[in-house]
């Protein structure tokens, strides 16, 4: 009797886990970041208001994530020196370095293929904004009528900000080497149910 309700409570975990995974839902969209240092950081900012200085490097990245932070970085090199280098400082302008990470092919809508991640040094006006130099660098632009940024150079085609299916893993997700494993909690509790199990089974067996 105790070794089935030992059984039985694994299987509920198990399921439960499954269950976890199977009800994570994202969205498909193109988020924006700031260098700082080595580091991406999530920009506080849409790109219609951010304004960057001379020599800052921001991102672009499509991909599904759940919400900030669970939202992919952009990959490739990111320095402002190697980005600008071929772009000369104008009197009356600023650069910013932009690095454009279209994605996964996991992460494109169903028909789509992302293009190869592309750096590009915009020179714009002083008081321009991040969306003013993406529009320098990255035409056609599309967003929606709530001024979400839809495409960049015209990627994806169709689609902003759509919730993907349930049953598809994030990015973020899918970077988990442990994502078809069960957490280390759930592992956790798995052995102490194990461990109690046994020794429950023992004292029964010493009993009899």
């Amino acid at each position: 009797m105790i070794r089935r309700a030992v059984l039985l409570l694994l299987a509920s975990l198990l399921l439960c886990a499954g269950a976890g995974q199977a009800q994570a839902a994202g969205y498909r969209y193109w988020s924006f970041w700031d260098r700082d240092g080595d580091d991406w950081v999530y920009a506080t900012q849409g790109p219609s208001t951010a304004r960057p200085s001379d020599g800052d490097v921001q991102g672009f990245r499509f991909a599904v994530s759940e919400d900030s932070g669970d939202a992919a970085r952009p990959r490739g090199q990111a320095d402002f020196k190697t980005i600008c280098a071929k772009t000369p400082s104008q009197d009356g302008k600023k650069r910013v370095a932009l690095l454009l990470d279209f994605g996964t092919t996991t992460d494109a809508p169903p028909g789509e293929t992302p293009p190869a991640p592309r750096t590009a040094c915009a020179q714009v006006s002083p008081d321009a904004t991040t969306a003013e130099a993406l529009a320098a660098v990255a035409k056609p632009l599309r967003y929606d009528t709530n001024a979400l940024l839809c495409a960049i150079s015209g990627y994806p085609e169709k689609g902003c900000g759509e919730q993907v299916s349930k049953k598809q893993p994030t990015t973020a997700e899918k970077k988990d080497t442990a994502e078809d494993s069960p957490s280390l909690g759930l592992v956790a509790g798995i052995a102490v149910v194990v461990a109690l199990g046994g020794a429950a089974i023992w004292q029964v067996r010493r009993r009899a």
